[in-house]
């Protein structure tokens, strides 16, 4: 019986020791598995972030490209548009909405409180040279008819007209107002550009 008890505590103490043995063999396992997947997180943050760094770095500027980059903003600023404030210039009852005007912006004409004896034609005039005018276009009134009302014109390259560029619109226009004694009103037409619009030569 002794042999029996001696074999029982020698299984058990076998068995005792290989379970520490399993435990402590897992732990480790855990353990080194743990380092192993922390050291591979970090690692992988610190490729993620020097990539993303190694892309935000501008290359060194060569003189060509600051020279197209130089052009491409000359060209903004000169198609830069943006239309000036109304001012609403007035001779009578008749009145513009400004001064000066961008090629392709429209003209607004506003007549309004025609005594009904006022009878006659807006004659807007453009410019051949310093001194010279042609008239571009009439629009008649009648305060017996109509009293009131609005107008808007868009000087345009017509070949029709004989506006063949944008320099036989350019310049100080005149609206005169015939079978009136109202005052003329000047306008300027200057090179600026609204977008969009074709100023290529029809002539």
């Amino acid at each position: 019986m002794r042999k029996v008890f001696r074999d029982f505590w020698k299984i058990k103490y076998v068995k005792k020791g290989l379970t520490i043995g399993i435990v402590v063999g897992v732990s480790v396992f855990v353990i080194i598995l743990a380092i192993v997947l922390i050291s591979s997180e970090k690692s992988d943050v610190i490729e993620v972030e020097d990539t993303l760094n190694r892309e935000i770095k501008p290359e060194p500027e060569t003189p060509e490209i600051q020279e197209k980059l130089d052009e491409i903003e000359k060209i903004n600023l000169k198609n830069e548009y943006s239309p000036k404030e109304r001012e609403w210039i007035t001779s009578g009852p008749f009145q513009i909405d400004r001064s000066k005007y961008a090629i392709g912006e429209k003209i607004f004409i506003v007549i309004g409180g025609l005594d009904v004896n006022e009878k006659g034609q807006i004659a807007v005039m453009r410019p051949l040279n310093d001194t010279h005018y042609s008239v571009y276009l009439t629009i008649p009134f009648d305060g017996a008819a109509k009293p009131a009302f609005n107008y808007y014109l868009e000087p345009q390259i017509s070949k029709t007209r004989g506006l063949c560029s944008v320099d036989d619109i350019i310049g100080k226009w005149v609206m005169i107002f015939r079978g009136t004694d109202y005052p003329n009103l000047n306008f300027e037409i200057t090179k600026d550009v609204v977008p969009s619009t074709d100023i290529e030569p029809v002539c």
